[in-house]
């Protein structure tokens, strides 16, 4: 085994507990293992990705447990690309706390960044559904810290509405975890999917439920309507660079539908995968909408850069919804660039904000140029990724019936976003005196009074310091590189697609199928769901299932020609002892 796969998990989850214990009155020493720490952390990501670029899927087995009875990693193209993205905004905001001193105004931020970076590392490195959970539960955990980090009425009472919806969730996560096991009897996802497609007919209904309720966590977990309300006041009253942060934990959400269904659902249960697919594209649709209205209609610069985040959110699920490899392409190299768009108007903000504290003047020049290229890299326009990437999830969606209203309504919220970012950056940088009846300060949601807004701005705010703008700079660096090699990155998208539908690799690779006796006569691609199928009740078979069964490689028997006729739904064929309860 590779013990460097777990490094990403193990080296915070080591520093984290020694920063809280050993150094919690000693800030400069705080800061030197947090930057030590997120930068080993990124090293060792940036391995991992190269490592995973190979095309093989490599496993870790905790304890040596043989899979399903052991707990296990596993490290692909997508599990290796999100933990590198994890582990350089880890850095990024570790290094802007430090700069702009927000590290100062309460206890313990780095010790929780660290312990939320490897909840999330946890979450995309594992083959286990429970222990999903329980990664979901560290990074919550840290980020409830996060949340009122610095304190105020209005961040606590954001902080507790926060920490409610999500207990919630995790609630309703456990309920989909225990019906699943009842189910199949196993929580491994590899194994899951070997049993779901061998299920009993008496059990697929039950199966159905739990995997809605799945759908239900990961869709708040993802800001996804109707459940994505409690985003807004959550990322609008966060200190800036938890804010920035948080981009990261929607897409925690996104990842956990494209992992769960295409790898244990694909095949399985005869219309569900269409059934998801069906309600996912229009709840897509919807966020999109709505996150849009939001920015138009918002008020305070930090509630509008929240509400771009469901608008662009919506955008990742259409490209998602699917669940076929040319969306699931998009949505890859899409939520790259949202993370950085995201992190990087975050603190923008906080920038903007800064001039609070040195009394009522405007933001520097430099300062209105991060704002102004976070808002076109959010807003999708050219000439950065996020027009490349909304082109993409554009060219993926070409054959949808639904394709009209995709385009239209993804082209009209592009321009509405940035006509909402336009109305509030001028507002902030352009008006030079009070409107007669305007109050002075922002509303509640801009939290804190030296946070207020000023109307009246005569001189311009004092530079901020160097590593803080530096760290302000790197999101939208990485946005640039993004559209440099554009080419390169799709590419590696389409191929982490292809991976991500190719089950029989990932199966055998948890399951120890490679070189055995017990190894399933044939494990199939997930069958695509969306774009570019024949979407109207008939014959769901997809390429190459000729005489076969949805999602599912031909038996041996069809490729000989023989007559016999195929089963009813599809079949794993697995050595009785092989399920492994």
């Amino acid at each position: 085994m590779n013990h460097w796969i777990v490094a990403p998990i193990v080296v915070p989850a080591i520093l984290a507990p020694i920063m809280a214990l050993a150094m919690r009155h000693d800030l400069v020493l705080q800061r030197v293992f947090s930057l030590a720490g997120t930068i080993a952390t990124l090293l060792i990501g940036i391995g991992l990705f190269l490592l995973a670029g190979g095309d093989d899927i490599s496993v870790y087995r905790l304890g040596d447990w043989p899979a399903p009875f052991g707990i296990v990693l596993v490290l692909d193209r997508l599990s290796a690309m999100m933990v590198m993205l994890t582990s350089a905004l880890g850095l990024i905001v570790s290094a802007y706390a430090i700069g702009s001193d927000w590290d100062r105004r309460g206890w313990h931020f780095h010790p929780l960044l660290l312990f939320q970076v490897m909840g999330v590392n946890g979450a995309f490195l594992t083959g286990d559904a429970f222990n999903l959970f329980v990664f979901f539960e560290v990074l919550l955990i840290a980020s409830y810290g996060l949340m009122i980090h610095g304190g105020g009425g209005v961040r606590m009472r954001a902080g507790i509405q926060y920490v409610a919806f999500n207990l919630a969730g995790s609630t309703l996560f456990l309920f989909a975890l225990g019906t699943l096991y009842a189910v199949t009897g196993t929580l491994n996802m590899a194994d899951m999917a070997v049993r779901m497609a061998e299920l009993d007919p008496g059990k697929e209904a039950l199966a159905m439920v739990g995997a809605t309720l799945l759908l239900v966590v990961f869709a708040i977990k993802a800001a996804l309507f109707p459940v994505q309300f409690w985003l807004p006041g959550t990322y609008a009253n966060a200190p800036a660079p938890v804010a920035a942060m948080f981009a990261i934990m929607t897409k925690v959400g996104a990842y956990a539908i494209l992992r769960i269904f295409t790898l244990v659902f694909a095949p399985a249960l005869g219309e569900v995968g269409y059934f998801f697919s069906d309600i996912l594209l229009p709840a897509a649709l919807v966020t999109l909408i709505v996150g849009t209205l939001g920015t138009l209609g918002g008020i305070g610069i930090g509630r509008i850069v929240a509400f771009s985040v469901i608008g662009s959110m919506g955008t990742l699920m259409i490209a998602i919804a699917p669940f076929n490899e040319a969306g699931a392409a998009a949505a890859i190299y899409y939520i790259a660039h949202s993370t950085f768009a995201t992190a990087a108007l975050f603190l923008a903000v906080d920038l903007i904000r800064h001039r609070g504290e040195v009394g009522e003047v405007k933001p520097s020049g430099l300062v209105g140029a991060y704002f102004f290229a976070g808002a076109i890299a959010m807003a999708g326009m050219p000439p950065l990724s996020g027009f490349i990437g909304k082109l993409l999830i554009l060219d993926a969606s070409a054959g949808h019936p639904l394709a009209p209203w995709i385009w239209g309504i993804i082209l009209a919220t592009s321009i509405l976003t940035i006509v909402g970012f336009a109305r509030e950056g001028s507002r902030v940088f352009w008006k030079t005196a009070p409107v007669p009846g305007e109050s002075l300060e922002e509303p509640e949601i801009e939290i804190e009074e030296q946070e207020a807004q000023a109307a009246s701005r005569t001189v311009t705010a004092p530079m901020p310091a160097p590593l803080s703008l530096v760290a302000a700079a790197l999101p939208l660096g990485m946005i640039v590189l993004l559209t440099i090699f554009s080419g390169p990155a799709f590419r590696y998208a389409e191929a982490t697609a292809a991976q991500l539908f190719e089950r029989g690799a990932y199966i055998s690779a948890v399951l120890d199928y490679e070189g055995s006796a017990k190894r399933p006569a044939e494990i199939g691609a997930a069958k695509p769901y969306g774009y570019g199928d024949a979407h109207d009740g008939g014959d769901h078979g997809g390429p190459g299932d000729e005489g076969g069964e949805p999602g599912l490689a031909p038996t041996e028997e069809t490729e000989t020609g023989t007559d016999a006729e195929p089963p009813a739904r599809p079949v794993l064929q697995v050595a009785p002892d092989q399920g492994g309860n």
